[in-house]
């Protein structure tokens, strides 16, 4: 496996890793986490994914096929800013055909000595904090600690999110 900088070539790869990761929380019946509809159709999703192919994003390559993406860089807006310099992990998302198989672990890796590289101390994530709390555990086991809880209005609800931290 190869990690690369990503480019907008790269935008329907990293959309389908995104749809097929939907589909996927969806047949675990995790609905609350990105919702039912393919990220690939939605206009503001695909035109983010866009922005990030212009700046900060990375792909993971397996025979020359696209299975993992990681795109770094400020903050979200809906996030809490944080008080000191920070690498933020914007997205990270791999193929669930290839789960297990150390990708995400490899991208965090990457994000983490890009932080070294920029002289950064701290490196942090937000993650969907409802259902079962899989994906807090996941980004625990990757050394990351709990930090603040937010929520982000969406669709007439509240979508909760936690951010973790990581110092480097």
């Amino acid at each position: 496996m190869e990690i690369r900088r990503g480019a907008r070539g790269d935008v329907d790869a990293v959309l389908r890793l995104l749809d097929g990761a939907t589909e996927w929380l969806v047949a675990q019946g995790r609905r609350d986490q990105w919702g039912t509809e393919p990220h690939s159709t939605n206009p503001r999703r695909v035109e983010q994914i866009t922005a990030f192919a212009d700046d900060g994003l990375w792909v993971a390559e397996s025979d020359g096929r696209v299975v993992g993406a990681l795109a770094v860089g400020a903050a979200m807006p809906y996030v809490p800013p944080a008080t000191e310099p920070e690498l933020y992990v914007r997205l990270l998302v791999t193929d669930r055909a290839a789960k297990g198989s150390g990708i995400g672990t490899d991208l965090l890796d990457h994000a983490r000595s890009l932080a070294r590289g920029l002289g950064v101390g701290l490196l942090r994530v937000d993650c969907f904090g409802g259902g079962d709390g899989a994906l807090i555990r996941y980004y625990e086991k990757q050394g990351f600690t709990r930090a603040e809880q937010f929520a982000v209005p969406a669709n007439g609800s509240v979508w909760p999110g936690q951010i973790l931290i990581q110092r480097l």
